[in-house]
């Protein structure tokens, strides 16, 4: 049985954000983004496992996958799989995770 994966309020908004800021120059890229982030959703749901820690941005609790520029925070102990957020790499992380709060 394949393992599913939830998207919370915040990954949900991340989405449409990336999505209208990279449509701004380029609607098929802007599909492609989205739809890579949708495969490495899936990915995850089937090896959450394979995202690693980052102790100095969250607690255990949450792995972070890399997708472009991109950083897919996700929590692997849920079932179905909990996607928290989506930031892009250049953002100043530990202010944004310092003012995270997720679902």
């Amino acid at each position: 049985m394949k393992r599913l994966f939830v998207l919370t309020p915040q990954a949900k908004s991340d989405i449409f954000e990336i999505w209208d800021r990279i449509a701004d120059d380029n609607i098929t890229n802007a599909d492609k983004v989205r739809d890579q982030l949708f495969e490495a959703f899936d990915k995850l749901a089937g090896m959450p496992g394979i995202g690693h820690h980052r102790e100095d941005l969250a607690d255990k609790r949450h792995r972070f996958w890399p997708v472009y520029s991109y950083l897919v925070v996700y929590r692997e102990e849920t079932n179905p799989l909990q996607i928290i957020a989506i930031v892009h790499g250049k953002r100043e992380l530990k202010a944004f995770f310092a003012n995270f709060e997720d679902a």
